[in-house]
């Protein structure tokens, strides 16, 4: 077996693992812990438990590997491997009982840094759901033992998307008119509130494209995967002095350049 399968059946088993600990901790009761960003970006106790059971079972496994995670920061390894978790994606979601909420673990290689890695290997659990998501670099994406496929073609109605927006109120004037540039091509719109699964809900066919700024890489680094797996096409395009919120746009092939070139700010 490669290393890049290696790596996912380990990303799996730990995801499984770390979902099972968020839903018994949302059936216990959700206990906020801290805000981030903004009043609404919150964390819950829930998240600092998960994350660290993630990176313990990672150390154990492999603990020349590098980690990145959402809680508590980045840790160079000695190896060419980061592991990039977002230990509840969705939080806000989980906070208030729903279910789109996602564990969400990937394994890249090279810098560490989102637009240079490299990932290879892929899992995003939705405990709620029951529904697992994996892939590997060059052996597909999976929901359980179903091989993925991105929409090969979009009705003439136009394609179901899903975008995000911003905690910060000072974001949200241009994350609407992000939409509504997006609409003309649009059949209908979905905002769920985790990334990861929107990027798993593209590669699965569910949507036919996802388009948001401001995400940081534990959001992406293992939708993205699943995606370019399914078949689909998902960029990365980095903030800047004009605006400094990173873009990821992902999508089927028949409408990626336009879904990209609408989401671009004027």
């Amino acid at each position: 077996m490669s290393l890049a399968r290696d790596l996912e059946a380990l990303a799996i088993d730990i995801a499984q693992d770390a979902g099972a600990l968020a839903r018994m901790r949302r059936q216990e009761g959700v206990a906020i812990a801290a805000t981030k960003s903004a009043l609404a970006d919150i964390v819950t106790l829930a998240d600092r438990e998960v994350e660290a059971l993630i990176r313990a079972r990672l150390a154990e496994a492999r603990p020349e590997d590098g980690f990145l995670g959402e809680e508590t920061g980045a840790e160079r390894g000695t190896s060419d491997v980061t592991w990039v978790v977002d230990p509840i994606d969705g939080t806000v979601n989980y906070a208030y009982g729903m279910p789109q909420y996602a564990v969400s673990i990937a394994a890249v290689i090279g810098e560490p840094v989102a637009g240079q890695w490299e990932a290879i290997s892929a899992a995003v659990y939705a405990p709620a759901l029951g529904e697992v998501f994996h892939a590997a670099r060059g052996a597909g994406a999976w929901l359980g033992d179903q091989q993925l496929a991105v929409n090969a073609e979009v009705t003439p109605a136009g394609g179901l998307l899903a975008t995000g927006f911003g905690y910060d109120p000072a974001t949200h004037a241009g994350d609407l008119a992000r939409v509504a540039r997006v609409m003309p091509m649009a059949r209908d719109l979905r905002r769920g509130g985790s990334a990861a699964l929107d990027l798993a809900y593209v590669a699965a066919g569910r949507l036919d494209g996802y388009f948001e700024r401001g995400l940081a890489p534990w959001d992406h680094a293992a939708g993205a995967l699943l995606v370019a797996e399914a078949g689909g096409e998902c960029t990365f395009i980095a903030g800047d002095d004009t605006n400094p919120r990173p873009l990821i746009v992902a999508s089927s092939p028949s409408i990626f350049e336009r879904l990209l070139q609408l989401s671009l700010d004027d």
